[in-house]
């Protein structure tokens, strides 16, 4: 079956270019002209990957990779756009997105990094479940569970326990967590880090799960397995 791409992009002439080229090469595509229509297209018809354009009407290329992160967080990004200043590209690799391609562009460089990232999210997708002792996190249902017990987390507290256990005895800072969590500049005025901490340490010793996340003092925080951390496909 051919993989789907959903292109997002207002300007026709190029949008018809891009939808012809990829078809030819064997994916279907789907075209939107707004970020707006892209958010409800994706909630009944989610694709393999996302073409965006940063400068969108309504809203931008950048504040749709947010919102699409935080609500699909594994579906693959890539920006295209004629705005290729280094502060530009950071801001889209930060926003959410997995790539990054400035107008213009050779097409068979596109279905190179469009090849390169469809690889990259099969291989992920083979990695769905994270365990550690009795504590699973099926990624892709988004459940988690301690044993036959399951735990009631919200989709932020999910995200960031997840994140520690793809990442067992690392010291995390509070900025790396609340950039890849949150997905957005860390505010050192804000405790947003250690709130979500607490609740989950809580949730954790409720259902009486063996492993711990530990303070590191004038870091972050380390999660300590209480078993065998792994992914299992």
């Amino acid at each position: 079956m051919a993989a789907r791409l959903l292109v997002v992009e207002d300007e026709a002439k190029l949008a018809s270019l891009l939808r012809q080229g990829l078809e030819e090469e064997g994916y279907a595509v789907d075209w939107v002209l707004t970020g707006e229509e892209a958010l409800a297209r994706l909630e009944h018809f989610p694709p393999a990957l996302m073409i965006v354009d940063v400068r969108l009407p309504g809203i931008d290329g950048i504040e749709l990779c947010r919102r699409v992160r935080s609500r699909w967080p594994e579906l693959p990004i890539l920006v295209l756009t004629a705005l290729d200043g280094v502060e530009d590209r950071v801001r889209g690799l930060r926003a959410g997105a997995d790539d990054y391609l400035p107008k213009p562009f050779a097409f068979e460089e596109l279905l190179a990094r469009i090849e390169a990232l469809l690889r990259r999210s099969q291989r992920q997708a083979l990695r769905q479940v994270l365990r550690d002792g009795p504590l699973t996190l099926d990624l892709q249902a988004r459940t988690a569970s301690c044993g036959t017990q399951p735990l009631h987390l919200t989709p932020r507290e999910f995200d960031l326990l997840a994140y520690l256990l793809q990442h067992p005895l690392q010291a995390l800072t509070r900025a790396q967590l609340y950039r890849e969590v949150w997905h957005e500049n860390f505010d050192r005025g804000t405790n947003l880090v250690e709130v979500y901490i607490n609740y989950l340490r809580q949730k954790l010793k409720a259902a009486g799960c063996p492993g711990r996340i530990a303070t590191v003092w004038g870091v972050g925080y380390r999660y300590e397995p209480g078993g065998a951390t792994r992914w299992k496909p």
